[in-house]
């Protein structure tokens, strides 16, 4: 066990025949007690001062570790909303590229509709074109035909004519006649 300074003050110390003078010795146990007093509340004012930062170490490093778990869990949760983002965008694509393909499927048989229509609509123009061309030359040879021309010679008396009876008056009377 250390020694205190009330320890150094209260020793005594047997005298001897020719021993030291005793002033000096007390002296000199008065200047240790003084120095190992000073050593003692150096010593204490040093443990509390290693104590104060022992307690602001074991805050920090409760400080640190908490930061640690805060940036592992940021971490992490930054790792989930990647994946999740990741997901969501091949999702998008993926429907995307369905609407895409939905789309050119209808696209594509809209323009084969169109075309077979379109094919359609210049047989029945062939057609047409063919029929009227039949009944242009037709009337054609119609009026190129000699027919006209007689017709255009044949002469009518107007003065010859006598009244003509209306067509149903005449039928009528035959039939009375028959």
């Amino acid at each position: 066990m250390p020694l205190s300074p009330l320890d150094i003050h209260n020793k005594e110390f047997s005298r001897g025949f020719r021993g030291y003078e005793e002033d000096e010795v007390n002296e000199f146990l008065d200047q240790i007690i003084k120095d190992y007093e000073q050593l003692i509340k150096e010593k204490k004012r040093l443990e509390e001062t290693l104590s104060s930062r022992d307690d602001r170490l074991g805050h920090f490093t409760n400080i640190e570790e908490t930061l640690n778990k805060s940036l592992i869990v940021a971490q992490e949760a930054a790792n989930q909303v990647i994946d999740n983002a990741d997901k969501e965008a091949k999702l998008i694509v993926r429907e995307a590229e369905k609407d895409a393909d939905r789309i050119l499927s209808d696209s594509l048989s809209k323009a084969r509709k169109i075309a077979i229509e379109i094919e359609d609509l210049k047989r029945q123009s062939k057609v047409f074109r063919e029929r009227l061309r039949i009944l242009v030359e037709t009337q054609m040879d119609l009026i190129k035909s000699d027919d006209w021309k007689q017709l255009m010679e044949y002469e009518v008396d107007a003065t010859e004519l006598k009244s003509v009876e209306p067509l149903e008056v005449v039928e009528e009377n035959e039939i009375e006649k028959q």
